[in-house]
């Protein structure tokens, strides 16, 4: 089996709109969540999200295009263009086996609000032409593939809030099974708009701590009360090791274990005691060579059973308290980023692994019974980081591990 390196990185979000910026505010314990500001929210019972802010999507596409491109396209753009930059990437690559793995929870949202309403107050004929290619998950991959040229494989993971990682997994496979030397994995997501936030506020699974959004998301303490949205989009080039060495590229770390799962138990809830959760990380750790972890980019949304849960799922797979790393949730600065959480989360462990420093959970304030693992309270600690595991859990019950180490 061939073996797969990480080469290029790049993220946008919250609190960052390239992934040093990002990293740096994150290991800071900045927070980007602030009142909407993306569409007037006062008749909401939800009014805080994660927005991204200044950014300009002709810089990353022509401006004629940007039009025909939803939101969660632009910024999907703008991760994979930092990512194939910081890789290297130049016209002496071939592109024929050069495919990409796209990732996106819900897709154009926002878009297909808008056109509904169009519909319906205006008629049919008066929809956009642009609706439907900007509104497709898999037009991520469209576009991105189109602006770099990658005429590999074309996938999409529609895995709600584990997508991101799912596409890491996908792209990891394609290239072990030699369907490609290169996988670009573009996990994006803009769905803050009034149809986003009203209908996961409907299911009661966002904080409403409307007058304090600094401190709305708080993963892991007792006091949490829900996730809080968040838009972005994170970007990785994948190598096959031989090659990434051949053109001399840097490697962030090879992936060396991934593990997917289903809870087969409710369509919102985690299965009890976090059994799929488990399984996801113990098929990873198994693939890996059940290594010694340092650091979990936990999955850890700020919702009561999902951090109980992944708390007891992580204990379980390390054989108990005293065996588990330590842990961290960094939706506290970026918010939940839905099916580009996963992305940005691998993006965020592989640079913890490259200068030794375990980003903080902050509005770590009071903690939880329940919850009692090392959670790298409120500010970063420096320590040393050889292989790194990362987290994510959908609704509908869909799991993804992925592990990380040094080469």
């Amino acid at each position: 089996m061939r073996r797969v390196v990480v080469t290029g990185l790049g993220m946008i979000n919250a609190v960052g709109n390239d992934k040093e910026s990002s990293f740096k505010a994150i290991l800071d314990g900045q927070c980007g969540i602030e009142r909407i500001t993306l569409f007037d929210a006062s008749n909401q019972s939800v009014q805080i999200a994660a927005e991204v802010k200044g950014f300009d999507p002709t810089t990353v596409m022509d401006p004629k295009e940007v039009k025909k491109a939803d939101r969660f396209i632009q910024l999907g753009l703008k991760a994979a263009s930092e990512a194939i930059a910081d890789a290297g990437i130049d016209d002496s690559v071939e592109r024929d086996s050069f495919g990409i793995s796209c990732a996106s929870g819900i897709g154009g949202l926002a878009n297909i609000e808008r056109n509904a309403v169009v519909c319906e107050n205006r008629g049919p004929r008066r929809i956009s032409p642009f609706f439907i290619p900007s509104s497709l998950v898999n037009m991520l991959g469209g576009f991105v593939s189109i602006e770099h040229s990658l005429r590999g494989p074309n996938l999409a993971s529609v895995t709600a809030c584990a997508a991101g990682t799912h596409a890491i997994s996908e792209a990891a496979k394609t290239i072990m099974l030699g369907g490609a030397d290169r996988m670009l994995v573009v996990g994006a997501e803009a769905a803050i708009c009034p149809v986003g936030i009203g209908g996961f506020a409907a299911m009661k699974a966002l904080s409403t701590l409307n007058d304090e959004p600094q401190k709305a998301s708080r993963p892991f303490d007792a006091s949490r009360g829900g996730f809080v949205m968040g838009e972005g989009a994170g970007a990785l080039v994948l190598e096959e090791y031989e090659a990434a060495v051949a053109r001399g590229a840097n490697i962030y770390g090879e992936l060396i274990g991934f593990g997917e799962s289903g809870d087969a138990n409710h369509i919102t809830t985690p299965a009890p005691e976090g059994e799929g959760a488990y399984r996801a990380m113990k098929a990873a750790l198994t693939m890996a060579g059940n290594p010694k972890v340092d650091y979990i980019n936990a999955h850890g949304t700020s919702t009561k059973y999902n951090d109980w849960y992944e708390t007891m799922a992580i204990k379980k797979a390390f054989g108990g308290k005293e065996n588990c790393p330590p842990v961290s949730s960094t939706k506290g600065q970026t918010a939940h980023c839905l099916g580009a959480a996963g992305a940005i989360e691998a993006v965020v462990s592989l640079m913890a692994m490259r200068d030794s420093i375990i980003p903080p959970t902050i509005n770590y304030e009071t903690p939880d019974p329940d919850c009692d693992l090392d959670y790298v309270p409120n500010t970063p600690r420096e320590a040393s980081l050889n292989t790194v595991m990362s987290n994510s859990f959908g609704f509908g019950g869909t799991n993804g591990v992925v592990i990380f180490k040094k080469v």
